[in-house]
């Protein structure tokens, strides 16, 4: 240490960090209790007004002192700082007092079997102060009027961290400070309860407030643990750590914790409240083998035995590509490992596809051709960095929640941000500009955006030079666009789009984010090379605050695919037809690897509907409501001569199933996600799997042992070695050392990770630049005569995918039913207000949801989500898919609405209808 860096803590030397407080340096140097806070939380701005952390300080050691707010004043060489010197003692006392004053006397004691709340904790810690003075206090009524997030403002002690964090984290501002001086008090929206907000019960007021004023359901911040489990979230690709509180050998409650690197302290409704799901009555407790037409419970032998046997005579009779296997993102990666390795090891088939097929599969594909790597090239915290975020098809304050609140608070902040979306999502509304494109026209909008770029002059011809290829094609294509026909396809005027661009061009650093409403098109992998064309040409590609950054969808899409959960590349996105690769893989396994590529999931339909195709295995994938063109998914299904479903509840594929193994949730087994950012996490069995069922991972092993290879007991920290020796990005990956915060691949032997990408060039060398014309999908071409409307879909903040897991929560109360979005100009066309219920068809079937008139939709676009079975919106949507990846293109189908007086439709009368239709 030098005097430089050198301050003093008790008049003990310690070394000091650029940039931090007087509290901070204290803290990391002599622990928490030396200096109590109120006002202050290590996740919000510093706010300084409860004054309860003053501290003494001096220039010289006993010299002349002031009292100083430590949670805000920072650190400066030479200081000797004195936490808790007699004056200071007096004056916390006396500060403690004032707060007491209006504090209920009976409250100052844990309520029984409870902590102490951190105010509680205070008081005590300062010898419970005298108060001499006491004011009428106020007793508010109870709000329980949402199912998580109450408040009892009886407690308030004004410090408003629940007003800052709400501002700060979240950004919905639904806390306000109403009234001035004695008169002051929290009030929700305009005083409403919470159920009238517009709260979003992120739980981020709930867990700062130093009191019970805000208080959940669970009684998170105060509940006795036997133990505290860090683990890594099931729901969205953020990642978000969670600490699990279990006592009794049962979850009760769950907080976010503040060392987090993914979300510092904060998380979502499902991260935070929507547990329950993992130990509710529906939960599937017993293997079950159909027998006589029935599904029966047996024990895991007979399960066992009977797939065996069956896989095994399918694969003598016809061969090993007559079987296929879809794996999960919501398994871990050693899971998907396993659950491929069995595919293409032990059955021997390439036949091995997962959800990302139907989701992100063009984001990877895309990225690979411009770059080498299909996967993020920054980190979410750079967004912090950026001049300037550019989001395409992305509503990420409902899909990726910690991201869009983060997203949204940059914005405010002054940094510019550009929308490009066919909804006026919430993020639209705090963007400088906002390209509310027709659904299904990201390249004509890409293509545009490029052209002004170039004409303006943002184009960065260093990089360009140094780092890329194909940049003549590009630029003579842009040269030669038609500009009025870009326009006319996508919908915006050109100027918007120019703006957008001279305001993209124009920054130091621009980032881009994107998510399915750049995927699930017909052009899906087209328009990501556009994306990737944008960031080469302005040079927006290896530094921090620049990249193209997929926000992937499920917890562990990133990592199935890393995994080889994909029929055309193994585990490290290794090409099966590579000569080199398939030696490798040989020598490794001992085995002779299949070189075909295997079925993409829609082929996986088409095979088994021409009988190609004669068994799957399907691990956590609910295909009959999350895929399109739900009757032929059916109709496909229903030709397969035997079918295995790995589930956690009877599922509507379950209900097809020859034989169900019970699988367990990500509460009950180890291993590890990799978010969005390429960040490989922890997840730690937080409680025992419910009596029955097993983890998927260890299914996968017992079957690989059943069937005659000798696969290792399954631990997180064995299939991780194996992965390691593997694939190349995993190569210093060590569960040992991954720590609270993961890694980053590529992990470098010795266990460096990767924040960045492509920093000096390319996986590939040099990024290469492409050029696509716009084409109309297939769809609309066909069907747009019938049904001239576009419906598009997305998701809700409250509920996840098919709603699986969410509908067995309390989150059933927030949302309970999805709706159809619905111009006032096509409203008034079909005599629609809101709350009618509309009949949707398309050419392929119909279904009936109610109606919201709303302008977050231009006019000729509707828009839904899918999260209740109800609503059976995969009845009308196409097995269209992208022109590379079949990706569906959920987010274009030709549809045409009415008025209906009926109501829903249920179910069985959605395939009536369709039955009627394809009869007819």
């Amino acid at each position: 240490m030098t005097m430089e860096n050198t301050a003093y803590i008790n008049n003990k030397p310690f070394r000091i960090e650029p940039g931090e407080t007087i509290l901070q340096f204290v803290r990391r140097h002599q622990g928490r209790d030396l200096i109590p806070t109120l006002c202050q939380s290590d996740n919000l701005e510093n706010y300084g007004s409860c004054r309860i952390c003053s501290v003494e300080v001096a220039l010289r050691e006993g010299g002349p002192s002031r009292v100083m707010a430590s949670c805000h004043t920072p650190v400066a060489p030479g200081y000797y700082v004195y936490p808790s010197t007699e004056k200071i003692k007096r004056l916390r006392k006396n500060i403690l007092e004032l707060v007491l004053s209006e504090y209920p006397a009976k409250r100052l004691s844990p309520e029984p079997g409870m902590l102490p709340t951190e105010f509680q904790s205070v008081v005590a810690s300062a010898g419970s102060p005298e108060v001499r003075y006491r004011r009428k206090i106020t007793e508010y009524d109870k709000d329980k009027s949402r199912p998580y997030v109450w408040s009892d403002f009886t407690e308030c002690i004004k410090c408003y961290r629940c007003v800052r964090a709400c501002d700060e984290l979240q950004t919905e501002r639904v806390l306000w400070i109403h009234g001035r001086a004695d008169k002051s008090r929290i009030i929700k929206d305009f005083d409403r309860s919470f159920i009238e907000s517009t709260c979003v019960s992120c739980g981020a007021c709930v867990q700062t407030c130093p009191t019970n004023a805000l208080f959940d359901r669970f009684s998170a911040k105060t509940l006795k643990a036997d133990k505290i489990v860090r683990t890594t979230c099931t729901y969205c690709g953020v990642g978000c750590n969670l600490d699990v509180k279990v006592s009794d050998g049962v979850v009760r409650a769950i907080q976010a914790p503040l060392d987090a690197a993914t979300n510092r302290g904060h998380t979502c409704v499902k991260g935070r409240y929507a547990f329950e799901f993992y130990n509710h009555p529906d939960r599937l407790r017993s293997p079950m083998i159909r027998k006589n037409g029935t599904l029966k419970e047996v024990t895991w032998d007979e399960a066992y035995d009977y797939t065996a046997k069956r896989f095994t005579e399918i694969k003598e009779k016809f061969g090993p590509d007559a079987l296929a296997g879809i794996s999960s993102a919501r398994c871990t990666n050693e899971e998907n490992y396993l659950m491929q390795k069995f595919m293409r090891v032990v059955i021997g088939t390439n036949n091995i596809d997962g959800c990302a097929r139907v989701c992100h599969a063009p984001t990877a594909m895309g990225m690979q051709w411009a770059y080498g790597t299909g996967a993020a090239t920054n980190s979410i915290d750079e967004m912090y960095k950026t001049g300037c975020i550019l989001l395409i098809g992305a509503n990420s304050s409902a899909a990726h929640p910690v991201t869009g609140a983060r997203i949204k608070a940059v914005a405010e902040s002054g940094t510019p941000l550009i929308v490009i979306d066919p909804l006026k999502i919430d993020l639209a509304r705090v963007a400088k500009h906002h390209l509310q494109i027709i659904p299904g026209t990201n390249v004509a909008v890409l293509n545009l955006f490029a052209y002004y770029l170039l004409k303006e002059g943002f184009i960065d011809e260093g990089f360009i030079a140094n780092r890329t290829e194909g940049w003549d094609g590009f630029r003579k294509y842009l040269e030669a666009l038609d500009v009025d026909l870009q326009e006319k396809i996508c919908g915006v005027d050109r100027e918007q789009v120019r703006a957008a661009a001279i305001e993209y061009g124009s920054a130091a650093t621009a980032m881009e984010f994107h998510g399915l409403g750049v995927t699930e098109h017909w052009q899906g992998t087209k328009a990501m090379t556009l994306i990737a064309n944008i960031a080469m040409m302005t040079g927006n590609i290896g530094r921090p605050g620049t990249g193209v950054n997929p926000l992937r969808g499920q917890n562990n899409v990133q990592g199935a695919a890393d995994m080889g959960v994909q029929p055309h590349q193994g585990p490290g996105y290794l090409d099966i037809t590579n000569p080199e690769i398939i030696d490798l893989y040989n020598s490794y396994y001992d085995i002779s690897h299949p070189t075909k590529p295997g079925y993409r999931i829609p082929e996986m339909f088409a095979a088994a509907a021409r009988g190609d195709l004669k068994g799957m295995w399907i691990m956590g994938e609910d295909i009959l409501q999350t895929d399109p063109n739900t009757c032929h998914v059916r109709s496909s299904m229903e030709g397969l001569e035997f079918l295995v479903v790995q589930e956690i509840f009877m599922s509507e594929t379950a209900r097809m199933a020859d034989v169900i193994f019970p699988a367990s949730s990500f509460l009950e087994k180890e291993g590890t996600f990799t978010n969005g950012e390429r960040r490989i996490q922890k997840v730690q069995k937080v409680v025992e799997p419910l009596p029955g069922t097993k983890p998927d991972g260890q299914i996968v092993v017992d079957m690989m042992n059943r069937m005659g290879y000798p696969q290792k007991g399954y631990s997180a920290d064995i299939i991780l070695k194996e992965i390691a020796e593997i694939v190349p990005f995993f190569k210093g990956v060590k569960w040992d050392e991954l720590g609270i915060n993961g890694k980053q691949w590529p992990v470098l032997e010795n266990g460096t990770d990767t924040k960045i990408m492509h920093t000096e060039s390319f996986k590939r060398g040099k990024g290469k630049f492409h050029s696509w014309d716009y084409e109309d999908s297939p769809e609309m071409n066909e069907n747009a005569g019938q049904y001239p409307y576009i419906l598009t879909t997305g998701r809700l903040l409250e509920h996840y995918n098919s709603g699986t897991m969410t509908r067995r929560t309390p989150n059933r109360e927030l949302v309970t039913e999805d709706v159809l979005f619905v111009n006032p100009h096509d409203a008034e066309t079909k005599g629609l207000v809101s709350g009618d219920y509309a009949r949707i068809f398309s050419v392929r079937g119909a279904t009936t949801m109610k109606v919201r008139v709303t302008d977050a939709v231009r006019p000729g676009v509707l828009y839904t989500t899918f999260h209740f079975p109800e609503a059976a919106i995969n009845f009308l949507t196409s097995g269209i898919g992208d022109q590379y990846t079949l990706t569906p293109e959920y987010k274009v189908t030709a549809v045409d609405f009415e008025k209906s007086l009926y109501g829903i439709f249920t179910r069985a009368e959605c395939l009536s209808i369709v039955k009627t239709k394809q009869d007819a």
